[in-house]
C-alpha cells in the first residue's frame, strides 16, 4: 500500500512540475503563435472600426504591432501612442489626453471633448496668431465651443450672433467677418449692397434713389478691402470744376450732400 501510494505521488508531482514549465513556457508560446485572425475571436467592434475608418492603423500596422502580447502574459498590452508618433508640438501633449479627442481604432474620427484650446493649437497656430492679434469675444472661449462634437465642424454663426438684418443669413457672415478674428471687417470687391445696407440703411436708401452713376454702383467699389474705408472723390474724378470753385470749396462735401446723394446741394 505504501509503496503504491508513493508511485502516486511521484505521479502527482510529475504532474505539477509539468504544469509549472507549461506556465512558464506559456508567454512565449502564446506571442510565438497568436495572429491578427486570432484576434477577431474576441474583439469584433476594434476590427470593425479599423477597416471602416483605421487610417494608416489599418494600412501601415496590424494589431499585433501594437498589442505585442495578451493579458495575463504581461500586465498591459496597450502601448503609448508616443511610441510610434513624434516630432510635432502635438506628439508631446500629455500622452495620456490623446484618447480625449482619439480612438487608436479610428485615430482620424476626431471627438472633441472638454475644454479644449492648448491641444487645438498645437496644429491650428495660424487661427490662433489671428485671434490674440484682435481680441474679441471669441478668443475668450474654448475652440471646440464652436467647432463642437466632432474634428471639422463649424456652428452656424446665427447660433449665438442676431442677424444684421432680417434677410441675412448665416452663410452671409463669413463675407465680411472672420472667425478668428471677427472685429477686423474685410469684403470683396463683390460684395452685394443688400448686405452693406444691413447696417447702412440710410446709405443704401439714398444710393438706391440717386440719378447719379454712383446709384449704379456697389458700395464696395468705394468702400474698398477692409472696413471702415472710403475712397477719396478725386481717385475718380481728379478736379472736375473750374480751379476757382476748387480753391474756394477744396472739400467736394462742402457743395455736395454726400456721395450717396450727390445731386442733393448744399
Amino acid at each position: 500500500m505504501r509503496r503504491h501510494n508513493s508511485i502516486h505521488q511521484l505521479i502527482l508531482a510529475g504532474l505539477f512540475f509539468s504544469f509549472l514549465l507549461l506556465a512558464a513556457t506559456s508567454s512565449s508560446l502564446f506571442a510565438s503563435t497568436l495572429v491578427v485572425d486570432d484576434c477577431i475571436k474576441c474583439h469584433t467592434l476594434e476590427p470593425k472600426q479599423i477597416a471602416e475608418d483605421g487610417a494608416a492603423h489599418q494600412s501601415a500596422i496590424s494589431c499585433i504591432d501594437c498589442h505585442t502580447n495578451h493579458r495575463p502574459a504581461i500586465n498591459n498590452n496597450i502601448p503609448l501612442c508616443a511610441d510610434c508618433h513624434a516630432g510635432t508640438e502635438h506628439y508631446a501633449l500629455s500622452a495620456s489626453s490623446c484618447s480625449n479627442c482619439h480612438n487608436p481604432h479610428q485615430p482620424l474620427k476626431i471627438t472633441l471633448s472638454g475644454e479644449l484650446k492648448s491641444e487645438c493649437i498645437t496644429c491650428h497656430a495660424t487661427q490662433n496668431t489671428e485671434m490674440v492679434a484682435n481680441p474679441s469675444a471669441h478668443a475668450e472661449v474654448s475652440c471646440n465651443f464652436c467647432h463642437a462634437g466632432t474634428h471639422g465642424s463649424t456652428l452656424d454663426c446665427l447660433s449665438c450672433h442676431q442677424p444684421h438684418s432680417a434677410t441675412m443669413a448665416g452663410t452671409d457672415c463669413a463675407t465680411c467677418h472672420a472667425a478668428h478674428q471677427p472685429t477686423l471687417l474685410a469684403y470683396p470687391t463683390t460684395t452685394a449692397n443688400a448686405l452693406c445696407g444691413s447696417c447702412h440703411e440710410v446709405a443704401l436708401t439714398q444710393l438706391q434713389a440717386s440719378s447719379t452713376r454712383h446709384g449704379e454702383m456697389s458700395c464696395a467699389s468705394c468702400h474698398s478691402d477692409q472696413h471702415p474705408s472710403t475712397a477719396s472723390c478725386a481717385d475718380c474724378h481728379g478736379t472736375p470744376h473750374a480751379a476757382g470753385i476748387h480753391s474756394k470749396f477744396p472739400r467736394c462735401m462742402d457743395c455736395h450732400n454726400t456721395a450717396h446723394d450727390l445731386n442733393n446741394l448744399k
